[in-house]
């Protein structure tokens, strides 16, 4: 057999292994560069060389970027937002907020950054407002498949594209150059959805629904009998406690006054010295008589929280629920509310024994007892993976949601501008910018190096790197080329506009079935040689393509996306074609006939 027959073989095995799902995505991706290598296509270095393309790296960068906005609460705040400015009562400033704010994010973050983050807030939003979830999910994800034209970070499909226009020898994409074509995509989309997405979609809800932690340290500190009275006062530099010892504290003159903890003014963790500090922070819990009763004799000042849940709970520190599990190291230990954890960083404010508050004296723990402790958001993440305990709720997730623009915000969208203007400015290659910008959020503490490992998708990373190969072996061996001549003999005298319209049918097909990225990077190399055989500009056939795989519509299947709100929609398979297919018909006019107007043949 052929070296373009055996290309053949491969693609069509790897197509029916993506489209039935009986091997993971990654094991298929893994065995296309082995395959090529095995077949004598390709060298073992060429079979290997997408592990080490700039344009994967860059798009694993994009993940801890992306990371770095969620973990900061940017995202929430976002979606804080967009609660506030919708209303109750316009069905059409509803969705156009939501679908702009999508876009916006998926422009920066990319799709599966930005319809995660948004996800769990449009679900909220939409309990909130008394609206069906299906009425808003799916006009999110498609918005989000609009915007992902709006920037050179929207979509790995983007980055793959610019390279190709570098790789044939031409200028590739600048930054903000794929708006031209993205703005009438999103307008277009988002008047579709508007005017005919409520007679085209379900009125549904799915089983599984995202949790909601908007409202989290409430629920906590009612359940913990916390919401009587916490105070969290400051000593002032005029304090006779400072320089007294912590162990001479003495509350019995101020009825059922207690302290809960005290915090070290400059950290915020737990006080571990022996004497106080003017700065310091005591937690005290009791009734607010009592509590500004000791505070006057003892000259302190009450922080700006007035509720019990923004004491604990706030962008620098939070709350975390624990269970004792069986066969726990900490099984017969001893703790009570107020002490500090061995650790030294976490707090414990709280012990209940099935539901029942154990008090304020010393407890001997038992399997399953729940512990509410208290400390720095990156202590909470530290320490609770600890195996001796069970998180009842992931301090990480919750902080996503619950504290809008919280501790690292500011650092987070700095980063990210610097980033978007290395990208836009073309100062730098898009790798190195990306490279740069996942640095800082680590060498600022916004995120640590483990979370930026987890926050890396690396199905998508690597389905990229193991793909890329089957592109250079296309070329390699003239499949490319050969399949390009067909298409080109295929459209005969019809011209160029022919050939985009051919492409975009190829790829639009094909990427309701297999990822869009496995189909552009099949795809590209196909355009690239069909615009070179019929002697037009590969820019506009490039371009041309990269909107028919944003164009996946019409199945569940098509990106994880689309699978991510399928179970919170209530959707069934047959209901996304409804509203899809207007879009893909919009996205085939822009790309057929309004690309060619920006990026001449």
């Amino acid at each position: 057999m052929s070296d373009i027959g055996m290309i053949g073989l491969i693609i069509a095995v790897i197509i029916v292994l993506f489209v039935t799902n009986k091997v993971p995505v990654v094991i298929v991706a893994m065995l296309t560069p082995l395959a090529l290598w095995a077949t004598g296509i390709l060298t073992l270095n060429q079979a290997m060389a997408g592990f080490g393309d700039p344009a994967v790296i860059f798009i694993a960068a994009l993940f801890i970027v992306s990371a770095g906005l969620e973990q900061t609460g940017v995202t929430a705040w976002a979606g804080k937002l967009l609660i506030a400015k919708a209303g109750e009562d316009s069905r059409a400033r509803l969705l156009t907020l939501t679908m702009l704010l999508v876009a916006l994010l998926t422009a920066l973050i990319s799709v599966n950054g930005a319809v995660a983050a948004l996800l769990p807030v449009v679900v909220v939003m939409a309990v909130r407002l008394k609206r069906a979830p299906s009425q808003l999910l799916m006009p999110l994800v498609f918005a989000a498949h609009a915007g992902s034209m709006l920037a050179l970070t929207g979509t790995p499909v983007n980055v793959l594209v610019s390279n190709a226009a570098v790789g044939a020898g031409l200028r590739g994409f600048s930054f903000f150059e794929f708006a031209i074509a993205g703005i009438p995509l999103l307008a277009g989309t988002m008047a579709i959805i508007i005017l005919f997405g409520q007679k085209l979609l379900p009125e549904t809800a799915g089983a599984s629904m995202p949790a909601d932690f908007s409202k989290h340290a409430r629920t906590l500190v009612e359940q913990y009998g916390l919401s009587g009275g916490l105070f969290r006062t400051r000593i002032k530099e005029s304090s006779q406690l400072v320089g007294q010892p912590t162990a001479s504290l003495d509350l019995s003159g101020f009825g059922s006054l207690q302290l809960s903890g005290s915090q070290d003014g400059a950290s915020g963790m737990p006080l571990q010295r022996n004497t106080f500090k003017a700065g310091d922070l005591l937690i005290l819990r009791g009734s607010p008589e009592e509590a500004s009763a000791f505070a006057s004799q003892n000259q302190l000042g009450f922080s700006d929280e007035d509720k019990s849940e923004e004491v604990l709970f706030n962008k620098n520190s939070g709350l975390a629920e624990v269970m004792i599990p069986p066969r726990s190291a900490l099984v017969g230990a001893t703790m009570f509310p107020g002490m500090v954890t061995e650790s030294g960083d976490l707090l414990v404010i709280a012990i209940q024994r099935p539901g029942t508050d154990l008090g304020n004296g010393k407890i001997v723990l038992q399997a399953g007892d729940t512990l509410l402790l208290q400390g720095t958001w990156q202590a909470l993440d530290v320490r609770l993976a600890d195996p001796d305990v069970l998180v009842v709720n992931s301090p990480e997730l919750v902080r996503r949601q619950a504290v809008p623009m919280g501790a690292g915000a500011t650092q987070a969208v700095v980063i990210l501008l610097g980033m978007v203007f290395l990208l836009a400015t073309g100062l730098v290659p898009p790798a190195v910018a990306g490279l740069l910008a996942a640095g800082a959020l680590i060498m600022t503490n916004v995120l640590t190096v483990e979370q930026s490992y987890r926050a890396i998708g690396w199905t998508t990373v690597i389905l990229v790197a193991a793909m890329m190969p089957l592109s250079t072996a296309m070329i390699e061996t003239g499949a490319a080329k050969l399949i390009a001549e067909r298409l080109v003999a295929l459209v005969g005298d019809a011209g160029p506009y022919a050939l985009l319209a051919g492409l975009f049918v190829l790829t639009a097909i094909m990427g309701q079935l297999i990822s869009n990225t496995a189909t552009a990077l099949i795809v590209i190399p196909i355009g690239a040689a069909a615009a070179t055989n019929m002697g037009v500009s590969p820019l506009p056939v490039l371009m041309s393509v990269g909107i028919a795989a944003a164009g996946a519509f019409l199945t569940p299947i098509a990106t994880p996306t689309n699978l991510m709100v399928m179970g919170p929609g209530g959707y069934k398979f047959g209901d996304y074609w409804k509203l899809g297919l207007p879009l893909l018909i919009w996205f085939f006019v822009v790309s057929v006939f309004f690309v060619p107007m920006i990026w001449r043949f």
